[in-house]
Order: structure tokens, then sequence, then C-alpha cells
């Protein structure tokens, strides 16, 4: 099996971790946190405010701080939601 990641905040997910379509069914693409019920929950943020976001919410949970920016910053922008 394929190990998905969320194409927004690039959070590891299993199936109950997947956002939801406007029409209810599961997306594979963005993880509940990201995007519900067909949109972005933080809809309007920029990528550096989604790359420091991503670095405090790591941080919160264990992650050290240069771990944590490493990630964030060598991982989002690859993203599809980010790729320009």
């Amino acid at each position: 099996m394929e190990n998905k990641i969320c194409q927004s905040c690039g959070m590891p997910m299993l199936n109950k971790d997947f956002g939801t379509n406007k029409d209810g069914s599961k997306n594979s693409e963005f993880c509940h946190f990201c995007f519900q019920d067909g949109k972005f929950n933080d809809e309007g943020i920029s990528l550096r405010e989604k790359i420091d976001k991503n670095i405090q919410i790591a941080i919160r949970m264990g992650m050290t701080k240069e771990h944590a920016k490493s990630l964030a910053e060598n991982t989002i922008p690859k993203l599809k939601r980010w790729r320009k």
C-alpha cells in the first residue's frame, strides 16, 4: 500500500484522516485538518504562512524547531496545493 501524505500540509494519512469533498465523499489528496466539505479550512493562507503554521504545530508535538523548520521548508512547497 502506498503511503499517502496530505498535499496541503504533508501529514501522513490513513483513510480515517482523509478530508471530504462537497458531496461528503472522502478526498484522498488532502487531510481533514486542511480540507472539509470541498474547501480548504485555511483558504487564502500564503505558502509562507502555511510553513510557519506547520513549524509551530510540529514544535508543539515535540519536534525540535530546527527539524520542524527543515521538514516544513523542504516538503510543503513541493506538495500539489503549493506547486506553481
